[in-house]
């Protein structure tokens, strides 16, 4: 099947996120005056076709709610989201137009994937929703798209449940890809995975980027995990950017203390 993404202008980001904040009401305080809490504070992100950003922070730093943002899965309290240039509007079709732009990979394929559909199922159904192609073309594409993330033909006709995680996290990156998107998000793609699987869901995601021409906003709490895929780095704490740079930038110089810290902290690769 060939590209069904509709042609968009290279100089135009995918996403543009302006000043933007999340503000999330608390469980504590009173009925009336509930505790709010600043998820994101005050965020300027843009995200291209070609380029991938990694974002880290340590959990609850509001990386994983930018995400959210990002794919239209949470509102921003206030600030601007911009899509192909134009503001971010709500509405069916308008979320229908997002989601064959913008993809998610989640952090867990077990939840993330339907247990009681077949893969084969699972790869056709954002080709059924958004009425592309017939039948045998479907069919094709769930082959490309098998052939692509390195899995046999013969998983087209097994329950996620029956496959191994990796596999699953691959059927899961497929399903993100079905409608060839501009960007993907992925969060915490690897870390339900077994530490001998995840080298290799790295490497495949680093490969699909540049095969692809993908854009890819990569989320860790892991600094290194990050460089591994990222050309660019984003790191958050307390739901602000403390730093941002090219990678190698950001690993020889960091300026933040805060960075400095997440690189001290995590020596390891996986």
């Amino acid at each position: 099947m060939t590209s069904v993404s509709p042609e968009t202008d290279a100089t135009v980001p995918v996403l543009e996120l302006r000043d933007v904040h999340v503000v999330h009401k608390a469980r504590t305080g009173s009925l009336f005056r509930p505790d709010r809490v600043q998820a994101v504070q005050g965020v300027d992100l843009e995200i291209r076709r070609g380029e991938t950003i990694g974002i880290v922070g340590e959990s609850g730093c509001g990386k994983t709610t930018l995400a959210r943002v990002m794919v239209g899965l949470q509102r921003a309290t206030s600030g601007e989201v911009l899509f192909r240039g134009e503001p971010l509007r709500s509405g069916r079709r308008a979320r229908k137009t997002l989601g064959r732009a913008v993809s998610v990979i989640f952090q867990d394929p077990a939840t993330a994937l339907n247990p009681r559909m077949l893969i084969r199922d699972t790869l056709t159904d954002p080709l059924r929703v958004h009425d592309i192609g017939d039948p045998a073309s479907r069919a094709r594409r769930v082959r490309e798209l098998l052939d692509l993330v390195g899995l046999p033909r013969s998983a087209m006709d097994v329950l996620p449940r029956q496959i191994s995680g990796g596999q699953r996290q691959r059927v899961a990156i497929a399903r993100a890809l079905a409608l060839n998107p501009d960007v993907v998000v992925a969060d915490e793609p690897t870390s339900a995975l077994d530490v001998s699987v995840r080298a290799q869901v790295l490497n495949l995601l680093a490969d699909l980027r540049h095969e692809l021409q993908l854009g890819m906003v990569f989320i860790s709490h892991d600094i290194n995990t990050v460089r591994h895929v990222s050309d660019r780095i984003v790191v958050m704490n307390a739901g602000r950017i403390v730093e941002e740079g090219p990678t190698e930038q950001v690993f020889q110089s960091p300026r933040d203390a805060y960075t400095r810290t997440l690189l001290q902290a995590a020596p390891t690769l996986l």
